[in-house]
């Protein structure tokens, strides 16, 4: 083992891994020494985690190979950075579903000094217009109508985003970080549980006959828990990639296969072209961070994503508004579970936030910032006005505010399903860190595949609905070349004090990753639990409409209490995949969802 192993910690691995590959020496061309390690068995549901101490460095991933892959790289002298690049290239083979090459990401790093905010969103075609989801009646498709196909596909930004951020903060040679993936995808990786499950789940993966040939027996059944799955073509490309760049993707033969299999799908083809793909650009933008205080006297800097990224945003109105009301000093119940006050708190403070979001978040190259400042949206003055809509009762449905009075031209988006992605958090023996949240969307995507990995269906973030009834447009409608907006929030937290950086997490889940963050930050914050304990809690939220509970993890008295407060209440399954990695006496502490596959290493 390479950290602490209480007995509770062996169990755990012991459960979770399954010895698979021999030692491989390193291969011809690249130069990091890495060898395969155990591959994963651990169950997809809930397995309880004990959370794990470190002294000098902490890799937090959702699958043990991607994590593993991270460890490596540092234990070779890699950066945070250089392990953030291994661990994606491993996951894009290991947990498909998720992410990968074929999408998009968002990544924070902290280099000791400063914030950096890389910007991977995928972009839609030049030749996509905000028609792009409308039927020949006028009216919007139905959400399964977009995803599967070609349409949905956007320009993936993953690869090449995290090419210009190593160029800035790697230490590794570039083509060193591609031989965990490569040797995995050569020699084979064991379909996992959760793997096994969202493949026997999905009812359009197999209708792609590359796809099904991959994930697939002969009789269209998934391969089995423990199979050994080898991607000789992903290997290929990875190999070029580490020889060549992002252009080994962005161009030649792998982007005419991009383009081909886009615009000649038999039923739903899209608009990609060769020119977006050499085309596309990532984006260096400004860290959105913003100031957060723990009474008595504790205050910290939270920095997440600016738009189009919603999620930062979001969670800054929803910690800045439950601040001003009195479920800031409301602590867990004695069950060690929110208590149903605190509950209506914090879901009217989502209603707020998220009708703000759905007014006025789009990409900020096509649409301004409300009062000339994205920050208007935080701003103390804004969201104590906004924390005097909530009242003893739910408002069940918030209406957007007005930053310093604003009127905006722009139409509300109508709600529609997100889905999707996958969250790394990584800090190095240095103190540079990395919080990254990358993915595909929904789970596989388009369901389309080329060359060993899936294209993403990312262009279903954008408003299906352009326009309201009065031809008001929607901020977050399809235009060519604009990225949609996400909800996708890595974070890094400082000691506003003396700038130590004190936490590194993120979580997948759609639109839900707003209060699945927002969770471990308030929870570590205001109530002193650790990251596991944070990460563990039920999760909860609104995202405007009904009280959502995690299904089987609440008290029939809390349902009771928010239904007694007018909350229309939900019980559903919310399969957060939260990482966090906290500074703490003597290093570090990382924990990783139980809901997932997840977990943490570092020396």
């Amino acid at each position: 083992m390479r950290f602490s192993t209480p007995p509770r910690l062996l169990a755990l691995l012991s459960a979770s891994l399954l010895a698979a590959c021999s030692s491989l020496a390193p291969g011809p061309a690249l130069g990091l020494p890495y060898q395969a390690p155990h591959q994963p068995e651990g169950q997809s549901g809930y397995t309880e985690k004990p959370g794990w101490q470190s002294s000098r460095f902490a890799v937090a991933a959702a699958n043990p190979l991607a994590t593993d892959a991270g460890y490596q790289v540092i234990k070779a002298g890699g950066s945070a950075l250089d392990a953030a690049v291994a661990v994606q290239m491993v996951l894009t083979l290991v947990e498909p579903q998720s992410s990968g090459l074929g999408g998009g990401a968002f990544l924070l790093h902290f280099d000791g000094r400063s914030v950096q905010a890389y910007d991977g969103r995928e972009t839609a075609p030049a030749g996509a217009d905000e028609q792009l989801f409308l039927k020949p009646d006028g009216q919007p498709m139905a959400f399964s109508e977009g995803v599967v196909g070609g349409r949905s596909v956007g320009v993936p930004g993953t690869l090449r985003m995290l090419e210009l951020a190593h160029q800035k903060h790697g230490r590794l040679p570039w083509a060193n970080l591609f031989q965990p993936a490569i040797t995995l995808a050569e020699q084979g990786f064991r379909v996992s549980p959760r793997l096994h499950q969202l493949l026997a789940a999905d009812p359009h993966l197999r209708k792609d006959p590359v796809a099904a040939a991959y994930f697939y027996d002969g009789q269209g059944q998934p391969w089995p828990v423990g199979h050994r799955l080898k991607n000789p073509e992903l290997a290929r490309l990875l190999r070029d990639i580490a020889a060549h760049g992002s252009k080994a993707l962005h161009q030649g033969p792998v982007a005419q296969a991009m383009v081909d299999k886009v615009r000649s799908h038999p039923s739903n083809p899209g608009l990609l072209s060769l020119a977006d793909l050499a085309g596309y650009q990532p984006r260096q933008r400004e860290a959105l961070c913003f100031d957060h205080a723990v009474p008595p006297a504790k205050v910290y800097r939270i920095c997440g994503f600016p738009p189009p990224g919603s999620g930062a945003l979001a969670i800054g109105q929803i910690l800045g508004i439950l601040q001003q009301t009195a479920g800031a000093e409301l602590p867990l119940g004695r069950d060690g579970l929110p208590s149903a006050d605190w509950l209506h708190d914090y879901t009217e403070a989502a209603r707020l936030a998220f009708a703000d979001r759905a007014q006025y978040v789009a990409d900020p190259d096509f649409a301004a910032p409300p009062a000339g400042s994205w920050l208007s949206l935080l701003s103390p003055d804004y969201l104590a006005q906004r924390a005097q809509l909530i009242g003893p009762r739910s408002m069940k449905i918030a209406q957007p505010g007005r930053p310093a009075g604003l009127l905006t031209s722009f139409a509300p988006m109508p709600e529609q399903p997100e889905y999707g992605t996958s969250h790394i958090s990584i800090i190095d023996a240095q103190g540079r860190a990395v919080a990254m949240t990358s993915t595909i969307e929904d789970a596989f995507g388009s369901r389309q595949m080329v060359n060993g990995f899936l294209l993403n269906n990312q262009l279903t973030d954008f408003s299906f609905t352009p326009r309201d009834a009065q031809g008001r447009p929607v901020a977050n409608r399809v235009e060519p070349g604009k990225r949609p907006r996400s909800s996708m929030a890595p974070t890094l937290v400082f000691d506003q004090a003396d700038g130590q950086l004190l936490m590194s997490g993120g979580s997948p889940g759609g639109a839900l990753i707003i209060h699945y963050t927002a969770k471990i930050l308030w929870s570590r914050l205001h109530w002193g639990l650790n990251a596991q304990q944070a990460i563990d809690l039920p999760n909860f939220g609104s995202v405007n409409g009904p009280t959502l509970l995690e299904a089987r993890r609440f008290p029939a008295a809390t349902l009771e209490a928010l239904k007694a407060r007018g909350h229309e209440m939900r019980e559903i399954d919310m399969t957060s995949g939260l990482q966090a990695i906290e500074r703490v006496p003597g290093g570090y502490f990382g924990g990783a969802d139980p809901r997932r596959e997840g977990l943490v290493m570092g020396d």
